[in-house]
């Protein structure tokens, strides 16, 4: 339970695992099905601010480098295992770390914004796990998905680190609301996430009037 609750706090992944632990865990969640409970959004945004307020000691340029890297390299990952395994992921009963709806709400994202929800899907938690797969299932021609998977990585962790960065070096006390600021960005992707799925399913019903 411990290791649990560390890999859920951005915090103690930052103190206790440092750089390594930090790209490690962006690469599981942005394209590992079993990655998609994992911290994201609120992890980048903590490890730019902490670099900012100098408690984490490493450089902006370095870590942002990285977690680049890092978040291209899972999602063709996840593109790969979508291209060889994707079309059983229909009979694979559900577990804790796998679920149906996931992949039913990425299907939802992708009718509604083809390619380009490897860029917006960066910004909601399970969408950025699910989407790089999704893409392998339905065989997005790679190009087209090399381009948005690299526009939506930089995208995605430039503005949430540099982001991160400036506020922790011009407001170094927001690193006392850091519980406050994670937990708004959970209230905010989970509302958007929820109003996806409910206008998917109002979609759903009069497609079968």
């Amino acid at each position: 339970m411990e290791w649990v609750q560390t890999l859920l706090s951005s915090q103690d992944i930052i103190q206790k695992g440092g750089l390594i632990l930090v790209t490690l865990i962006v690469f599981l969640e942005n394209g590992l099905f079993f990655g998609f409970f994992l911290p994201g959004d609120y992890l980048l945004f903590s490890a730019g601010l902490l670099c900012g307020t100098g408690d984490f000691e490493v450089s902006i340029v370095t870590l942002t480098g990285c977690l680049m890297a890092s978040a291209i390299v899972g999602s063709y990952v996840g593109y790969w295992f979508g291209r060889v395994v994707g079309k059983n992921l229909y009979k694979r009963e559900d577990t804790f770390f796998f679920k149906k709806k996931h992949v039913a709400q990425t299907r939802l994202y992708f009718s509604k914004f083809g390619g380009r929800t490897l860029m917006f899907g960066r910004f909601l938690p399970i969408i950025r796990t699910f989407a790089p797969i999704f893409a392998g299932v339905i065989e997005l021609d790679f190009k087209q998905f090399s381009i948005y998977n690299i526009i939506g990585g930089v995208v995605w962790v430039f503005s949430l680190v540099v982001g991160g960065y400036f506020l922790g070096i011009r407001f170094p006390g927001l690193l006392n609301y850091l519980e406050y600021i994670i937990f708004g960005f959970f209230a905010v992707t989970s509302i958007v996430v929820i109003r996806t799925l409910f206008k998917g399913k109002k979609v759903r019903k009069v497609g079968t009037l």
